[in-house]
């Protein structure tokens, strides 16, 4: 098989879970996992992706409590990974103000770029379902909810 530009890409097989990619000289398998990331690491890259997954700003706070920011590369987005090809599915929450059906494309195209290019699977679809809208008041209320907290500790 060849691809778009001319090189050779590897045979593929499924394996449970994983996808095994088989050459002549070994094979090498890629978990979902690693695809899930590549996928969200590439989503967060747009301009005007706020975050990834359910848009709960409460949700978040509580994660950021309990240890760590809640934020995983992986969070917000599932994979399917066949014999040759994945599909990925997004959850997004975007600034207002950004043209949703043009960042849908970007983000679809960064995605399908970045996880053909890193691991040879043939990305067949990115769905992309937007959240939330993310609203600059929302990081000035947290700022003067975050000072409040201060003060009354001091």
């Amino acid at each position: 098989m060849v691809n778009q530009t001319g090189v050779p890409r590897a045979r593929t097989q499924e394996g449970g879970h994983e996808s095994t990619l088989i050459t002549d000289k070994g094979s090498t398998s890629i978990d979902d996992g690693v695809v899930a990331k590549i996928a969200g690491l590439a989503a967060r890259e747009v301009a005007g992706v706020h975050a990834m997954g359910g848009g709960s700003k409460a949700l978040s706070t509580m994660r950021g409590m309990v240890g760590g920011d809640g934020r995983s590369p992986s969070q917000g987005v599932s994979v399917e990974v066949g014999e040759r090809q994945s599909a990925v599915d997004l959850d997004l929450v975007v600034e207002y103000g950004t043209k949703i059906p043009d960042l849908a494309a970007a983000v679809r195209k960064n995605v399908i770029n970045a996880v053909e290019r890193m691991t040879g699977l043939e990305v067949t679809e990115v769905n992309i379902r937007v959240d939330d809208v993310h609203l600059p008041e929302q990081d000035k209320g947290a700022v003067q909810n975050d000072a409040d907290q201060e003060s009354r500790v001091r």
